[in-house]
């Protein structure tokens, strides 16, 4: 399975969007600081996530996170 995830900096309130094959052990990776560009806004956490059969399918959702449309149904589906 390869899956599009969305993180949020828990002390920043930034998100991070990406797409990776082993959800827990990219998050973890994320988390020691391995990714130079977010290490600011560690620690992260886990708040939506979809899965996929192929890596394109996961690479096309990450970019779909990424557009202008694909914010406003992120927050949609964060609203409390």
């Amino acid at each position: 399975m390869f899956y599009a995830y969305v993180l949020k900096s828990e002390k920043h309130g930034y998100f991070y969007k990406g797409h990776c094959q082993h959800l827990e052990k990219r998050l973890a990776q994320h988390n020691s600081g391995m990714t130079i560009s977010i290490r600011p806004y560690i620690p992260f956490k886990i708040v939506y996530f979809e899965e996929f059969e192929s890596e394109s399918e996961a690479l096309q959702r990450e970019k779909y996170f990424k557009t202008s449309s694909g914010r406003k149904f992120l927050k949609k589906m964060m609203a409390p």
